[in-house]
Parts: C-alpha cells; sequence; structure tokens
C-alpha cells in the first residue's frame, strides 16, 4: 500500500485520530532507531554568534542602510 491509498483515509479521521496516528508512527520510527542522517561519535561544525566580533556592528549598518531606503519612498 502506498501513500496515495492512505491518504484519503487519513484525511477522514478525526483531529484525535490523526494525533493518534502520528503518535504511533514517531514511535515506530523512534524504535528503529535508523531515522537520523547524522553518525552517532562523529562532529559536525556548527556555526554559531560566539565569538564572530563587529558582526552587530555591520548588522546594525545594514540595518540603518534598508530603514533609510525604505523611508525614501
Amino acid at each position: 500500500m502506498t501513500l496515495t491509498d492512505i491518504l484519503p483515509f487519513v484525511q477522514q479521521l478525526r483531529i484525535v485520530d490523526k494525533l493518534r496516528l502520528i503518535r504511533i508512527i514517531a514511535e515506530q520510527l523512534d524504535a528503529e532507531g535508523n531515522v537520523f542522517p547524522l553518525e552517532q561519535g562523529k562532529i559536525y561544525e556548527m556555526p554559531t554568534p560566539y565569538n564572530t566580533f563587529g558582526v552587530a556592528e555591520i548588522l546594525m549598518n545594514k540595518l540603518e542602510i534598508t530603514n533609510t531606503n525604505s523611508q525614501t519612498f
């Protein structure tokens, strides 16, 4: 059975039953444990605003320029 076959039946469910279905599917996915594309133990780079000195000033300047340009119209 495909998603296209099931979708009309799911759309006819009451909201409470749709939420139950979501919970059941989420629990099954969690039990499979193979949901995440990230590898366990691998280190991934995650950009953060820390140690980005001067960025706030650049952002404020851009916002001021944008604000000035929008007021001229």
